[in-house]
C-alpha cells in the first residue's frame, strides 16, 4: 500500500479555460465539455498525443519528480493524481522520447546498471492511448471535526489556461535523475520485488505548498 499524498497543493478545480483545452483533445470537445457541466464530480477520459503526453509514475516517486521540478527546476504543467499514480503532463511526443533518454542515460528501469533499480517503470501516454483524470471540479466535502484526509485522485496543479506551458522530455529526464538520485542516497529504492525494502518517504518529510505563479 502507497502512503497518502499530503496536502500539498490544493487548488479549487479546472478552470474553464483550462477545461476547454483539456475538451480539445476529444473528438467531440463540446460533448466533453457539455459531460463536464452535467457532471462536474465525475472523472473524465483524455486521449493523449495531440495537446499533450502523460507521465504516469508511482506515487511516491512522482512525487519527488515534482519535488524537483517545483524547488529546483522551472515549475510543472498541469499535475494530478489518479487512484495512487501521479500524472504529470508533459509536451507532446515526450512518451516516445524520455523511456529512450533514460535507458540512454543508464537510468532506465530496464538497465542492468545498479543506479537503474532506483527508477521504476514509468508508463508513458502518448499518441493513440487515453488516460483518466480527476473530475474538474473540487466538490465541497460534508463538514469535519478532524483533519481532511488526502483525496485519493484530484488535482494538483489544475490546468488553467488554453496554452498552458508543459515540461519537454529533457526537463522530465532531469527531474527523474535528481529524483532517483535522491532514493539513492536515501537507500530507498522504489517499487521493488524484495519485500524488505520499503518504498515509502521518511515520516518527517515536510509537506510543501507548490508557488503556481512560477508556471510559464
Amino acid at each position: 500500500m502507497v502512503e497518502p499524498l499530503p496536502d500539498r497543493f490544493d487548488v479549487s478545480g479546472v478552470t474553464s479555460e483550462g477545461a476547454a483545452w483539456l475538451a480539445s483533445t476529444g473528438t467531440y470537445p463540446r460533448g466533453t465539455l457539455a459531460f463536464r457541466e452535467d457532471r462536474p464530480a465525475a472523472p473524465v477520459v483524455l486521449s493523449c498525443g495531440s495537446a499533450f503526453d502523460v507521465v504516469n509514475a508511482p506515487a511516491v516517486f512522482g512525487r519527488r519528480m515534482l519535488d524537483r521540478l517545483w524547488d529546483e527546476g522551472p515549475g510543472s504543467g498541469p499535475v494530478a493524481t489518479y487512484r495512487g499514480r501521479m500524472l504529470l503532463f508533459a509536451a507532446p511526443g515526450t512518451a516516445q522520447r524520455l523511456p529512450a533518454l533514460l535507458e540512454w542515460e543508464e537510468w532506465g528501469s530496464g538497465g542492468a546498471s545498479e543506479r537503474a533499480r532506483f527508477v521504476p517503470p514509468l508508463l508513458c501516454h502518448g499518441t493513440g492511448d487515453a488516460v483518466t483524470v480527476p473530475p474538474p471540479a473540487t466538490v465541497p466535502a460534508a463538514p469535519r471535526t478532524g483533519p481532511r484526509p488526502p483525496a485519493e485522485s484530484r488535482w494538483l496543479v489544475a490546468p488553467d489556461t488554453r496554452h498552458p506551458w508543459l515540461p519537454t522530455p529533457a526537463i522530465l529526464l532531469w527531474a527523474a535523475i535528481r529524483a532517483a538520485r535522491s532514493a539513492a542516497r536515501r537507500r530507498v529504492p522504489e517499487p521493488s520485488p524484495d519485500p524488505r525494502i520499503s518504498i515509502f518517504p521518511r515520516a518527517d518529510q515536510d509537506a510543501k505548498v507548490y508557488d503556481v505563479s512560477r508556471r510559464r
